[in-house]
């Protein structure tokens, strides 16, 4: 492989935001699954090796896929409202996007860690992501699962009822892509 650089989107694979409920009422809050629409990874490769790989995310593409647990199921109208109150704890319209920039890439037994910067309304910090990488004849499968606490970048977990019922401060982002090998 000479030096090249793939471009990865939604058309090849998905990013999702899963959330878990807490506080005294959590029994009757819904486990979310979200997902981010628009999306895209720039990977730079030198030879055989990554070298660089940066993803921003579109933070209006949040749609609510479904919701389990809760008191009832999850409604078209309550998925509306989730998306409107996920905007607004991350301050959409301030900070548009979630990015995510590698400073060193390595590769590991089971595919590559990619250490690097986050940013997420408005607040950088450090992380490491082990992206799995499976070759399946003729494409890479690649997946990740990154817990990510929402108040170290400064987003107040939404609550209801004076916080007897509220979203679980740590949410797991997945990520998974496919591209030909």
């Amino acid at each position: 492989m000479t030096d090249t650089a793939w471009k990865l989107t939604a058309a090849e694979g998905e990013l999702q935001i899963l959330t878990g409920v807490g506080g005294p009422a959590a029994k009757m809050g819904h486990r979310l699954t979200i997902a981010m629409a628009s999306w895209h990874a720039d990977v730079q490769w030198q030879g055989t090796q990554p070298v660089a790989a940066d993803l921003v995310v579109e933070v209006d593409s949040l749609q609510v896929i479904k919701g389990e647990g809760g008191v009832t199921p999850l409604s078209g109208p309550e998925k509306a409202v989730v998306r409107s109150n996920a905007l607004k704890a991350l301050n959409a319209k301030k900070y548009p996007q979630v990015t995510f920039r590698s400073e060193d890439i390595s590769k590991t037994s089971a595919g590559y860690r990619l250490d690097g910067t986050v940013e997420i309304h408005g607040t950088s910090r450090r992380q490491t992501v082990d992206l799995a990488v499976e070759d399946v004849g003729g494409a890479w499968v690649m997946s990740a699962s990154v817990p990510v606490a929402q108040t170290q970048f400064g987003v107040k977990p939404y609550s209801l009822f004076v916080g007897s019922l509220k979203v679980a401060d740590e949410v797991t982002l997945k990520f998974t892509a496919r591209h030909p090998a």
